[in-house]
């Protein structure tokens, strides 16, 4: 199948300070069975419990305690049945027909049924949530009996079914949407439901195990409570205080500390880091119109050094944006630029930049001091000078995206094969905000949306091959993500999102 891996759009530039903690420190019984406390950490609270509004990435976890999803995204990469028993699409990709669970009821009571799946994707649809684009190619949500889903799709979509596993496949009572307090009292069919009275909204958020539940099995315990804990220090302070049993790591600042508190360090490599070359056009810098100032750039970064100096050396040196999970990954495109400073100033010769040129980019303090001090000071070894404007990090991605400036360091999520050229390659792509297009990578697009699954993966290659050559970007490495989990907790890593799954912590045996 074409291989796949979550969206967030994580953009690891945001840390919350943490105002109040209470997490447990009670772990599971650790006799494998189920039973006690699961206390995690995480980087980010909620900003609501309308499906409509919620995001993935490191808010997950928030939103599947409470909610099932129509399908489930596993730690091996698959996609499986949970709500949804089983689906199939007409033979041009066009309608997706879902068969769902008839056992399933909500924590009100009620019992699940299509018709709460047609209202909650339609409030998603029509509504203004982060994750609205998840419904772009869907044109009608139809439930023709009481157990089936019919989305009839504009155009063939090849990352419909993974969007099922996140967002666009929550599934919430219909009467609750209608509810004056969504934001904060969900009504789902989820594995635990919110203690609202034990919850202080930001800061801690508790849930109690739903009896209920249709999947005993994917209980691992009978409480499960989240603190947020995106201040560095609160989360090492929570760790060695064995206050948690679980925490998402805000960088890798700190894992010798980690590790020696006896915890253990689970990894995944989602986001990649590198400059964002975005005005390939000319529109604002004339320079990066020119393929060969854009290789030029990409030979000026010693990305191993730079690996060391700002992702802790923890992570792999790339320079492509695709990664290993993906149908268009090419182990020789992550060195396909070497450390040449000699190369990049004859390129930027051979472009007509013998004396090099200034190029204009936003800085934010989230950053800190290093990666832009070294971005500026490598390019600056081939003859290019940055011109940063320090920008409020409120304001950085609506700048980025305006678009204000023609290039930009950035961390973002490496997607799969078909979000990513939504999200950073097509013409409408948010991290395309110059709409830049190239007629062969509209033909690759084209081939990736309508072909059959060998046609799909053979683009997919074939695009990110040409977009490399074409330094479309100047990715550096990708980032390891750690989640650290004590000596009572054990944990599978997605290599589709930030966060793990809830049902993936179990207490040891």
């Amino acid at each position: 199948m074409f291989r796949w891996k979550a969206t967030a759009a994580a953009l690891a530039v945001a840390a919350i300070a943490l105002t109040g903690c209470a997490a447990s420190g009670d772990s599971g019984s650790g006799d494998g069975e189920g039973g006690g406390t699961l206390t995690l950490g995480a980087l980010l609270a909620p900003t609501t419990f309308d499906p409509a509004g919620s995001e993935w990435g490191n808010r997950a976890p928030f939103y599947q305690s409470v909610y099932d999803t129509l399908l489930l995204a596993t730690p091996e990469g698959t996609i499986e049945p949970w709500l949804a028993t089983e689906w199939s699409y007409n033979d041009d990709s066009t309608v997706l027909t879902i068969t769902l669970r008839d056992d399933v009821t909500f924590s009100d009571g009620s019992t699940l049924d299509s018709a709460d799946v047609v209202a909650t994707m339609q409030r998603s649809k029509d509504g203004a949530g982060p994750d609205k684009g998840y419904f772009n190619n869907v044109s009608t949500i139809e439930a023709p009996d009481a157990t089936t889903v019919v989305l009839t799709l504009s155009a063939p979509d090849p990352a419909l079914l993974s969007y099922l596993t996140r967002t666009a496949g929550l599934v919430a009572s219909s009467e609750s949407l209608e509810s004056a307090d969504i934001d904060t009292t969900p009504v789902g069919s989820g594995p635990y439901v919110l203690d609202t009275s034990a919850t202080v909204s930001g800061t801690s958020y508790a849930y109690t195990k739903n009896k209920d539940y249709w999947n005993p099995d994917a209980q691992h315990y009978d409480k499960l409570v989240i603190n947020v804990l995106g201040d560095v220090t609160a989360a090492l302070n929570a760790i060695k205080a064995g206050e948690a049993n679980g925490v998402k790591l805000a960088n890798n600042d700190n894992l010798a500390e980690v590790e020696g508190a006896g915890w253990t360090i689970n990894a995944n490599e989602l986001d990649f880091q590198g400059l964002l070359l975005l005005d390939r056009a000319g529109t604002q810098a004339p320079e990066l119109a020119d393929v060969k100032v854009r290789q030029a750039i990409n030979y000026a970064f010693d990305r191993a050094g730079l690996l060391k100096a700002i992702g802790a050396d923890k992570g792999t040196v790339t320079t492509q944006v695709f990664n290993a999970a993906s149908a268009a990954y090419d182990p020789s495109l992550d060195e396909y630029y070497t450390y040449d400073p000699e190369k990049a100033k004859e390129l930027l010769t051979e472009a007509g930049y013998p004396d090099g040129f200034t190029l204009s980019m936003p800085s934010v303090t989230a950053f800190g001091t290093a990666a832009p001090t070294l971005v500026q000071q490598q390019l600056a070894d081939v003859g290019i000078t940055v011109e940063y404007t320090e920008v409020p990090l409120s304001n950085f991605i609506a700048d980025l995206l305006a678009p204000k400036y023609p290039a930009s360091f950035m961390a973002l999520e490496q997607n799969p094969d078909w979000q990513l050229v939504q999200f950073m390659i097509s013409p409408t792509a948010v991290f395309n905000p110059f709409h830049y297009e190239d007629p062969q990578v509209n033909e690759y697009i084209q081939q990736m949306q309508f072909g059959d699954e060998a046609a799909q993966e053979t683009a997919a290659k074939e695009l990110n091959a040409y977009i490399v050559e074409q330094g479309w970007f100047a990715p550096f490495f990708r980032v390891q993500g750690s989640v650290a989990t004590d000596a009572n907790t054990s944990v599978e890593m997605l290599p589709t999102n930030a966060f793990p799954a809830i049902y993936d912590f179990v207490p040891k045996s």
